[in-house]
């Protein structure tokens, strides 16, 4: 597929109906995103005017069951509070590679704006793909409100074909739920439709298309949904991080992901980045410290291993983890569809690999036709294809990594980028895909990249001496 590719028929039939489906709303502007550098405030927020009251009885407005529930809950639903205030009533979460959408406030009501559209987004320094997203994001900036908030969330459809959205995992009138045609029409090619309901969970959850999944997902119409309790419990987490994980198949030289594509994708994302283009996770030594994971990946499911540490699951997409129900982990497995919210401390000094833990995960743009080239005697096979290919270099007789290597050296095709990693501080990191760092340390002053771990003498591993091997007894 090139860079102008033509719509799928299935685009193409649905776009010319779009006249057909929805009522347009008008929406407000879109507002400027926010920058999780900063994390001062939300633009365009003001203090609340009033609450908005709960439902009266016999109304017919949507309460949620307050008996036999088994989603998260500190306050009854129907309670009138006034909408959380971010620094004050829950800590800012941070999307590394993102941004929050911000929100203002109108007669109690928080209001949120997104805007589907085609965005160009670079998945890696290097690879670049013509994608769908949200307010000029792949993906869609992270939604944050607080329990018991009352939301209003205005989505216009830039889009080539018509829309949905559907609020994953939440509990919500049934006409709000945005499965197209069956909980309401589909938003047609240029419309704004307008939903609004009242958050009667906390937790971890998602939002994306559900017209054409297909389709939709796989060009990047999604995002993270995070609300947080109303009345928390135990200490305040100091680094709120939020992970969304995800699959493309983009061929080198190609421009658009092959939407068509069923199994062995080459490209995967946290926050729809590839190592190296993913930010580290930087936290302070002694800071308490969450992640909440969610996967929208199209086939696979994600075991998120983080090195250095343990950490608890004190969440899942349907609800708090008693505490007599958890225990220590250094592995999370994030099925299709899910979310999946871990805590720990940060109290090991380092930088600490962070990725997922299926091996051709931590890979890019991997090809799944290469012949198995490990074990071939390089000279003599070199030696006879160069007779037919002058200039001909093995690659790939000791594994990936020295085809990696190579391929830095020499170029790679365009709109493409190594199968693996980047310069590390001692060697080639031979790791890419879903891979990040978190970086931990003491003394920090401020959560900017604080650059690599420089490692207190004697905790390094290092080539042994002859001395050390005689010492120990070591025959070689």
């Amino acid at each position: 597929m090139s860079d102008d590719t033509n719509l799928t028929r299935r685009e193409a039939l649905a776009a010319s109906a779009a006249v057909l489906a929805g009522t347009a709303l008008a929406g407000p502007q879109a507002t400027a995103q926010v920058d999780h550098s900063q994390h001062k405030g939300m633009p365009g927020m003001k203090k609340p005017e009033t609450a908005p009251p709960p439902p009266a009885a016999g109304s017919g407005a949507f309460v949620p069951p307050t008996a036999n529930s088994f989603y998260a809950r500190t306050i009854d639903a129907g309670t009138a509070v006034a909408p959380g205030e971010p620094g004050k009533d829950y800590t800012p979460t941070i999307t590394p590679n993102g941004v929050t959408l911000p929100f203002k406030i109108v007669n109690g009501v928080k209001v949120f704006h997104l805007i589907a559209e085609e965005v160009t987004h670079e998945l890696a320094p290097g690879l670049k793909a013509k994608l769908w997203g949200y307010n000029g994001r792949v993906h869609g900036p992270t939604i944050e409100a607080v329990e018991g908030d009352r939301v209003r969330i205005y989505v216009t459809n830039k889009l080539q074909a018509p829309t949905s959205v559907h609020w994953h995992g939440l509990h919500i009138p049934s006409g709000m739920d945005g499965v197209g045609g069956l909980n309401q029409k589909s938003i047609g090619v240029g419309e704004t439709f307008k939903y609004e309901y009242s958050l009667w969970q906390h937790g971890t959850f998602m939002y994306h298309s559900h017209h054409d999944e297909m389709t939709q997902m796989a060009m990047g119409l999604m995002g993270m949904f995070i609300i947080h309790p109303r009345r928390p419990k135990g200490p305040r987490v100091d680094r709120d991080f939020v992970l969304l994980l995800s699959q493309w198949e983009i061929r080198p030289g190609t421009y658009r992901p092959d939407i068509t594509a069923f199994a062995g994708f080459n490209t995967l994302t946290i926050n729809a980045r590839s190592y190296p283009g993913t930010e580290p996770l930087v936290a302070k030594k002694g800071d308490r410290v969450r992640l909440r994971i969610g996967n929208l990946s199209a086939i696979d499911h994600h075991p998120i291993h983080i090195h250095g540490h343990s950490f608890q699951i004190t969440e899942t997409d349907g609800g708090v983890v008693p505490e007599s129900g958890r225990q220590p982990e250094t592995t999370v497995l994030v099925s299709v569809g899910q979310t999946r919210s871990v805590d720990f401390v940060a109290d090991n000094p380092g930088d600490w690999a962070l990725h997922c833990h299926m091996t051709h995960h931590v890979m890019n743009q991997m090809g799944h036709a290469q012949p198995v080239m490990i074990g071939v005697r390089e000279n003599a096979f070199k030696n006879q294809v160069k007779s037919v290919l002058p200039g001909y270099m093995t690659m790939g007789q000791a594994g990936m990594a020295d085809m990696a290597e190579h391929a830095t050296a020499m170029g790679v095709p365009d709109n493409s980028i190594p199968m693996l990693g980047a310069e590390g501080p001692l060697d080639y990191i031979t790791m890419g895909g879903m891979f990040t760092i978190l970086k931990v340390r003491e003394g920090l002053t401020s959560y900017a990249d604080p650059g690599w771990y420089p490692n207190p003498p004697g905790t390094l591993a290092s080539l042994a001496t002859s001395e050390d091997l005689k010492r120990d007894g070591i025959t070689l």
